[in-house]
């Protein structure tokens, strides 16, 4: 995998990653694609099936938000954080064989703008990058080191509508939602893991609820989002 001006990443057998970082380039950059991208590859050559969402424990499982760049899921995080909850994985969620979602980094990675709304001072805490408005916060008490059963999967959208709405997502359809929201896609066939990933899928979606959270785009706050699921997951046990 090459990032331009970045570095080349080598990602073999599920457990080696190897990198030749471009001239000049700072650590930062180098491990932004290190955790990201090239994790991604070594957590699909594992055997996961790698979602790009953050996972939040509730009760004794999770619930694992996905969503496209820009929709919310990291500051959704965030959100359940300062409710008490608990963050087990933030971007990268992999989830194996017995449909437990497994642990990543205790971090969440926040804009300025999203840590503005959460009240979140951003002065002690380093930016992802240096040239990017996105610092990453360390997460301490509020994380869960170990694997846990996913519960439900929300996947977030924005509109030009007032309110929340959702909407479950029924059999055969489960997989194309499971299928959008796998993080980089691209990495399947290019490493020839589709049937695994389509197995993976099926075993998932038999055994997991899938909703679709529809929010508005403009003029709400977060905590009116979190409400919103807490309480379509209390109607959906």
């Amino acid at each position: 995998m090459h990032i331009p001006d970045v570095a080349r990443f080598l990602v073999r057998d599920g457990n080696s990653i190897v990198f030749d970082p471009a001239p000049g380039i700072d650590e930062d950059s180098v491990r932004v694609f290190m955790l990201g991208s090239a994790l991604g590859a070594l957590l699909f050559q594992r055997g996961y099936l790698v979602l790009h969402g953050n996972a939040v424990q509730i009760g004794d499982g999770c619930i694992i938000c996905v969503g496209h760049s820009g929709a919310g899921k990291s500051t959704l995080a965030a959100a359940f954080m300062q409710r008490g909850y608990k963050l087990l994985a933030d971007d990268v969620v992999p989830i194996d064989n017995d449909c437990l979602a497994i642990p990543g980094f205790p971090r969440i990675k926040l804009w300025q703008d999203a840590a503005d709304k959460l009240e979140i001072d951003t002065t002690p805490l380093t930016r992802i990058r240096p040239d990017m408005e996105k610092f990453n916060l360390p997460i301490t008490d509020n994380f869960v080191p170990e694997p846990l059963p996913v519960k439900h999967i929300y996947i977030l959208r924005s509109d030009d509508e007032d309110g929340f709405s959702s909407t479950a997502i029924k059999g055969l359809q489960k997989f194309p939602a499971l299928h959008a929201n796998t993080y980089r896609q691209k990495f399947l066939d290019s490493m020839d893991l589709r049937p695994d990933h389509l197995n993976l899928c099926g075993k998932l979606s038999g055994q997991t609820a899938i909703t679709r959270v529809v929010r508005p785009r403009m003029g709400f706050e977060v905590d009116q989002l979190v409400d919103h699921i807490l309480a379509d997951l209390s109607e959906s046990v």
